[in-house]
């Protein structure tokens, strides 16, 4: 009797703490996330180590808060010793057009299919907070919410609570909606039973590295930033090298390359949730109408969007790459305007565009612009500039 009643009170919040999980779960259907998972705690012993290796490698570029607070970022007991479980949660973005069409329309600028909607950040954690006060009420549970904001390794989780597996492009890779999946998560004190950790579907393919048009990936599940369109139009804060510009083609904001040729992308339905509905007009905008962007213009057309954290010089600075990546020599107007603009990201890049659709033109403003330009960088790609070819006499 005495061994029937100890079994009676283990079992018991074990059967409580399952319907916690299934109301979480239930709520965050509910929401609009596609998929609910859990992974305890300690699930990811492996990422201090990879994590380690990845920043002294240098991969990261120079997103310098990588290099902060790298315990807490790999375990996450370490950002808060009272979590138990983190409930990772997955909200599908896919689309039921090609992500990659207007890498045709050489005139007209890419933008990446996650920024051409809302701040996810602000969709996600809305929904996110919602899902964590249940949790919260229902079990009398703390709780913490995390998008994108805090030092939190969300693929790797993913991959622990069993939404996806970090594909050999690095993105999580779902069966059900292949690279289109905005993450969150939830740690909570609360010790939730955990989901079956996901396992690698790639085999042997590797079409996500080969599309890659700047060799991003110096091996498979590796990515080095200082590389990727992605960072380099995103995140990265100076001048783009010229080794990787031809490559950029007219991806003025992000790329989806490697996410787009995914084959898993199959069983992806478009997002059904309103609030991540495609902005209309924000992609295949013609790079003139952008390049003429000033502040105020720029800020009114992408508000509400991952673009405009990226700020109007850093975009125009990626316009103008694009600019001079179109072969259309009628454009050389649009580049010639921002030779005097007051950022030398854009002016910098204004040379080149200019150098590329119609060296004549460039020749012939080069002695007016360097008379007054003291920026080193516009300096040195005025340099680049061929010298007047000698007629025969």
């Amino acid at each position: 009797m005495p061994a029937r009643q100890h079994e009676a009170c283990v079992s018991k919040p074990a059967i409580s703490a399952l319907r916690l999980k299934d109301a979480v779960v239930e709520r965050a259907l509910a929401e609009g996330f596609s998929v609910c998972r859990v992974a305890p705690a300690d699930a990811i012993p492996e990422a201090p180590a990879r994590l380690a290796a990845w920043l002294a490698e240098g991969h990261h570029g120079d997103m310098a808060w990588m290099e902060e607070r790298t315990e807490e970022r790999a375990a996450p007991g370490r950002l808060w010793s009272e979590v138990r479980s983190v409930v990772m949660l997955g909200m599908n973005y896919g689309t039921e057009g090609d992500p990659l069409a207007t890498l045709d329309q050489k005139d007209r600028g890419a933008i990446s299919l996650y920024a051409r909607r809302r701040d996810y950040h602000d969709v996600v954690k809305g929904k996110l907070k919602s899902v964590a006060g249940l949790l919260a009420a229902r079990g009398g549970v703390d709780v913490k919410v995390f998008v994108d904001t805090a030092p939190v390794m969300e693929k790797p989780l993913a991959q622990a609570a069993g939404l996806g597996w970090q594909g050999k492009h690095s993105v999580l890779v779902s069966r059900e909606h292949g690279s289109w999946l905005f993450l969150g998560a939830i740690y909570t004190t609360a010790e939730l039973p955990p989901d079956e950790p996901e396992r690698d579907h790639c085999g042997s393919c590797r079409r996500c590295l080969d599309i890659c048009p700047t060799d991003a990936f110096p091996a498979p599940y590796r990515l080095d930033a200082r590389r990727c369109i992605a960072y380099l139009t995103v995140e990265h804060q100076g001048h783009i090298d010229a080794e990787f510009r031809a490559g950029i083609g007219n991806r003025i904001f992000g790329c989806d390359d490697c996410l787009a040729v995914c084959p898993w992308n199959k069983f992806a339905a478009a997002a059904r949730e309103t609030r991540l509905s495609l902005r209309d007009g924000l992609d295949a905008l013609p790079l003139a109408d952008l390049a003429a962007l000033d502040d105020a213009a720029f800020r009114t057309l992408f508000a509400g969007t991952p673009v405009k954290r990226t700020g109007r010089d850093r975009f125009i600075r990626n316009v103008l790459i694009a600019l001079g990546n179109s072969g259309r020599p009628d454009l050389a107007g649009s580049a010639e305007t921002l030779l005097a603009d007051a950022s030398p990201l854009v002016r910098a890049m204004a040379v080149w565009a200019l150098i590329r659709l119609s060296s004549e033109r460039a020749r012939a403003l080069a002695p007016a612009a360097l008379a007054g330009e003291d920026d080193a960088q516009v300096r040195n790609e005025w340099g680049a500039l061929a010298p007047e070819p000698e007629h025969a006499s």
